[in-house]
């Protein structure tokens, strides 16, 4: 079992989504989570929300690759339709170089009207923008000299894209996908796959199953380590501390809008999918994680503190990861 971090820092007053902290504070945070063997940091990226979540997160992992030395620098996700294609394959290779081949990609076509409105982008040209700008940057990855690209929405003639990234033929692709035809999409295009915070266990199972199916489906190794399953991490010492726990994780559950797209009582999802409780019951859940498949857990932790990444790395990591503690 390998566990990573998911979230991004913040600016601003106190935000109701859950990045309640500084963009220096969560540096020192993403620095303890190298020293402790935490394996990544994925960091979202969002725009015009008034709340602070982080939008510039290539800037911030670029930071992060000079103060750390081996978590490894992901995005989930870049929205590829807000991107222009040459200046993002030659911004995600030189992070690439900086870290010295440190970079997960995550991308996606974006979900949230708002800022597709802002970018002056049309939200039904998404997908269509999402596709072409992916083309362009496998082509722009794996492309020995100068090319020529002819799209719809972009055009080059005879360019190169500067730096070469250092893992070949580029950086892991990172896709996220809830349906089984998207997942189905997304292990036949042999990327890696993201699953969300919210899903019962059960349904995270099928999902992985899915992907696996799917991959084996194509000739390929059925490798559940390419699946990331996000977690809402919250580390209680007793009752009262589980209430507050459990009133915080629904009402950011009801500002991200998910209980207005999954019908049932709050504490029923949240018992289900995140991972509230004692280290004991943490540990018995991530077991349970454990034997319906998953190999790979971002942790989206409702107290990000030094302290807190010390109760799990010290209190759960060694039961359920005991050579990965280890190695930390």
């Amino acid at each position: 079992m390998r566990f990573g971090i998911f979230g991004g820092g913040k600016v601003g007053r106190l935000n109701p989504l859950g990045d309640s902290h500084g963009y220096r504070d969560f540096i020192e945070y993403i620095k303890d989570a190298d020293r402790l063997g935490y394996e990544s940091v994925f960091l979202v990226e969002h725009h015009f929300t008034g709340v602070g979540q982080l939008s510039a997160s290539l800037n911030l992992l670029t930071y992060l690759a000079a103060v750390t030395r081996r978590i490894r620098l992901g995005t989930a996700v870049l929205v590829l339709p807000w991107h222009n294609p040459a200046l993002l394959a030659e911004q995600v290779a030189t992070l690439d170089v900086l870290s010295a081949g440190r970079v997960d990609l995550g991308i996606g076509r974006g979900y949230r009207k708002a800022e597709f409105e802002q970018f002056c982008i049309p939200v039904t040209e998404a997908q269509e923008r999402f596709d072409e700008c992916l083309e362009f940057l496998q082509k722009a990855w794996t492309t020995e000299g100068r090319f020529t690209h002819e799209g719809k929405h972009w055009r080059y003639n005879q360019i190169v894209v500067e730096p070469e990234p250092v893992q070949r033929p580029h950086p892991p692709i990172w896709m996220a996908g809830g349906s089984p035809e998207s997942i189905a999409r997304v292990a036949t295009s042999n990327f890696n796959l993201l699953l969300d915070q919210v899903g019962s266990m059960a349904l995270t199972f099928d999902r992985l199953r899915t992907y696996l199916d799917t991959q084996e489906k194509n000739g390929r190794p059925r490798d559940a380590g390419r699946v990331a399953v996000a977690r809402a991490l919250h580390i209680v010492r007793n009752e009262a501390d589980r209430k507050k726990a459990l009133e915080r994780r629904a009402e950011n559950l009801k500002n991200i809008g998910e209980l207005a797209r999954k019908p049932g009582s709050t504490e029923a999802l949240v018992d289900d999918g995140a991972l509230i409780g004692t280290p004991g019951e943490v540990i018995e859940k991530i077991r349970g994680l454990a034997e319906g498949g998953v190999e790979y857990i971002l942790l989206t932790n409702a107290v990000v503190t030094r302290e807190s990444l010390l109760e799990f790395s010290q209190e759960i990591m060694p039961h359920v990861a005991p050579a990965r503690a280890a190695a930390a």
